[in-house]
């Protein structure tokens, strides 16, 4: 009987076919899903004619991801995340047998002839699997190492990810590029009255300081929170605060903790927010602030820079590598730390334009350009 890996032929063919999973982006809009829409829409362009890109979409997705020619959809039955999803999964890709198959939500299905590439976007769950959900921890933890060690190349998205990856799963760092994410290109300095109109559709009235993230442990947003409250107490008529993203396990003890902390009053949430209303959002705080435990990368803050926002951010994980210079750094866990720093920006306005200026020109240092151009490297590479 002829075995499955003789059927998908090598890479010494006439067409190079290159398949990505894409399935999650019917599941969430969150970090790993604009990494693989952005991938998808600036790789194609890159293609020649004899190279073809098969997007892998869900069954239940209506929308197309990529129009380019040089694109083309499958539609496959195998649930993101699912327990069977690297048998099952592997079978209806062997319908198109592409010649590299990429992953790029870290886990890769069965091999079956065809050159395996994963992306690693962090390792939290491995470091501080207190702040993932049973469930991640599951699907994650069960599979990582085996990924790794099966994939002919590894693409994470910033130099602290390598090391991390080197580290916790012993890979050679030869193995590994680094691909940095950027800022889409409608996050761009908003106009007063895009700032005007997205105020008043959000009904937020006034100055205001902006966090952008899921709630979950690792994004810190108690500590910002507490940070926030020593702020108001320095500084009575301090902004409010807006907090922008869906809930997540830790939105029940936040809402509490606003409540302990007396400022009720003074933090707005919105969530299930339009991508057309971020830039003009962001574009309208007077800092943007983010104190994760850590980041794989934290695209949020090259997207508040991108907008012309002063940004403060952790000095740990990938954040430092990415905001360079052109943000306040502070430690996650020094309360008082942050609020100075929010006291700063909003007292010391010629601090606050260096850090405009400072912030538009590390942004534009990135593009989702390079990125696709370096993946399609990485796949020619194997």
């Amino acid at each position: 009987m002829q075995s499955l890996t003789s059927i998908v032929p090598n890479a010494n063919i006439a067409q190079m076919r290159i398949a990505i999973d894409a399935r999650l982006t019917y599941y969430t809009s969150g970090g790993i899903a604009r990494y693989i829409r952005n991938l998808i829409k600036y790789l194609p362009p890159l293609l020649d004619s004899n190279q073809q890109l098969i997007v892998q979409q869900s069954r239940k997705q209506r929308e197309t991801l990529s129009p380019h020619p040089r694109a083309q959809r499958q539609t496959v039955w195998t649930p993101a995340h699912h327990s069977m999803e690297r048998y099952a999964l592997a079978a209806e890709t062997l319908l198109k047998r592409p010649q590299i198959y990429h992953s790029p939500d870290f886990i890769t299905p069965l091999g079956l002839g065809w050159k395996r590439i994963i992306t690693i976007h962090d390792l939290a769950f491995l470091r501080y699997p207190e702040f993932m959900t049973a469930e991640s921890q599951r699907y994650y933890n069960a599979q990582i190492q085996r990924s790794a060690n099966e994939a002919d190349a590894i693409i994470v998205n910033s130099e602290a990810t390598k090391a991390e990856t080197v580290a916790q799963l012993s890979i050679d760092p030869n193995k590994i590029t680094v691909t940095h994410l950027a800022p889409a290109a409608e996050f761009s300095p908003a106009s007063a009255a895009q700032i005007e109109t997205v105020k008043q559709v959000h009904n937020i009235v006034g100055d205001y300081l902006l966090y952008v993230g899921t709630f979950e442990p690792r994004k810190n947003v108690p500590g910002l929170l507490s940070s926030y409250a020593i702020a108001c107490n320095a500084q009575k008529n301090a902004p409010n605060l807006v907090l922008v993203g869906n809930t997540g396990w830790l939105f029940d003890d936040v809402t509490q903790q606003i409540e302990d902390l007396g400022i009720a009053h003074k933090v707005q949430f919105l969530s299930d927010i339009s991508g057309a209303d971020l830039p003009a959002l962001y574009s309208g705080a007077k800092a943007f602030i983010l104190i994760s435990h850590y980041e794989g990368f934290g695209l949020p803050v090259l997207e508040a820079m991108a907008c012309g926002t002063p940004v403060i951010t952790s000095n740990i994980g990938a954040l430092p590598e990415i905001a360079g210079e052109a943000a306040l750094l502070v430690e996650k866990d020094d309360h008082a730390a942050v609020a100075n720093s929010i006291d700063a920006i909003l007292q010391d306005i010629k601090m606050a334009d260096q850090l405009r200026v400072a912030g538009l020109k590390r942004a534009a240092e990135f593009s989702w350009q390079a990125l696709a151009q370096k993946t399609l490297n990485t796949y020619l590479s194997v």
